[in-house]
């Protein structure tokens, strides 16, 4: 199969077209919570920010969407903001049944450079999904809450996994229909922006940077497990990435950017001395 064909968008666009779950968030199984489950949940640093980035995502996707000729691209990426949209909902759902109050998030708007906001916004979401499989899997590992509710957000990742592998291979299929590889200025500027969202996880772990600056994602797997440090969510996304890309069509594209910069950031930290983590090496000052 040519990259940039016919099949190739066929193949794409199918995959994410036929692999649509129907379900609705307020008829899940949700389970009954005892109070220790419902106080992590509550503790959890990040249910602002995910409300916001899904609600904001289907706002933009389907707006994209209207702007597309192609009709079988027009259909997967409206099915994508569908899907994103159906991501808040749940999100939404799950902290009015649990009582799990947030502060409110901002209101959405529709960028003008609409296809640019979209471009810019999936490669967003290769770097967030590459280490929200991880934080996953330890919160798993860990019992942070009862299992029902991890296989009812597994079906997010699931989804999320599916939206990736789509817009690797439509950012490649759009990039040669119109004549080009991806141009120089693009693949500088996602590269620079994977890389300060690694570097700003590493910093996490050693307490530099101000919280704003670090990746949701790396403060969220710290409140599912004590003394986590970056190689093991590292390892802990790698393998889990691998796990969930292995569902796709081998002809397909997948996201490979995190994963290698993710095992060079391995192999420096077994060089370099471990980054001091908060409250550690603290000196105290006495009078004599």
């Amino acid at each position: 199969m040519q990259l940039g064909s016919e099949q190739h968008k066929e193949l794409f666009c199918r995959s994410l077209i036929d692999s649509y779950l129907e379900y609705e968030p307020e008829k899940l199984p949700w389970p009954e919570l005892d109070s220790v489950s419902l106080e992590r949940l509550q503790a959890i640093p990040f249910w602002t920010e995910a409300l916001y980035t899904e609600r904001a995502a289907e706002v933009m996707i389907s707006a994209y969407a209207d702007t597309v000729e192609d009709p079988l691209l027009r259909e997967a990426i409206a099915l994508q903001g569908i899907e994103e949209g159906r991501h808040a909902r749940l999100i939404e759902f799950f902290l009015n049944h649990y009582d799990i109050q947030i502060e409110e998030p901002e209101k959405v708007e529709v960028p003008e450079d609409i296809e640019t906001a979209f471009t810019d916004f999936e490669f967003g979401e290769c770097l967030d999904s590459f280490f929200a499989f991880g934080m996953f899997d330890l919160a798993r590992q860990a019992n942070y809450v009862p299992e029902p509710l991890f296989k009812i957000f597994n079906s997010l990742l699931e989804e999320e996994a599916r939206h990736i592998v789509f817009f690797i291979n439509w950012v490649t299929y759009i990039q040669i229909q119109r004549g080009r590889g991806f141009s120089g200025l693009r693949a500088a500027h996602a590269g620079w922006n994977y890389t300060r969202g690694l570097w700003g996880l590493i910093k996490a772990f050693g307490g530099a940077g101000e919280r704003e600056e670090r990746a949701f994602t790396a403060t969220g797997a710290n409140s599912f497990i004590d003394d986590l440090t970056p190689e093991l969510l590292l390892s802990t996304c790698l393998a889990e990435n691998t796990k969930r890309m292995s569902v796709f069509d081998e002809r397909l594209l997948q996201p490979l950017l995190m994963p290698r910069l993710s095992k060079f950031a391995l192999g420096f930290l077994k060089l370099v001395p471990r980054l001091p983590r908060p409250n550690q090496n603290r000196v105290t000052v006495t009078d004599n």
